[in-house]
């Protein structure tokens, strides 16, 4: 995909329930951000979505380097490694 093509995005309507004062805030909020409540809630899902994806990215990160983390300084470089770096 060019840097200039859009991605199509697929959308469906769903239903929750909320309660009246989150549906106050709600409004409040998408009319601050010149939306509606349902771009609103549906971008702010979208976020989560992105910030959870990315944890479990890290996650499997550090745990697939975790062998190598826990070694200490000693046991990756010898001391003449060390001082050969500088």
């Amino acid at each position: 995909m060019s840097a200039t093509a859009t991605k199509k995005l697929t959308t469906r309507n769903v239903t929750i329930r909320i309660s009246d004062e989150a549906v106050l805030w709600a409004r409040r909020k998408a009319a601050e951000e010149n939306t509606s409540i349902s771009r609103l809630v549906g971008e702010m899902l979208e976020r989560q979505m992105r910030l959870s994806d990315e944890y479990w990215r890290a996650f499997e990160h550090w745990k697939s380097n975790r062998a190598v983390a826990a070694a200490s300084a000693a046991e990756r470089l010898s001391r003449e490694d060390v001082h050969e770096r500088r």
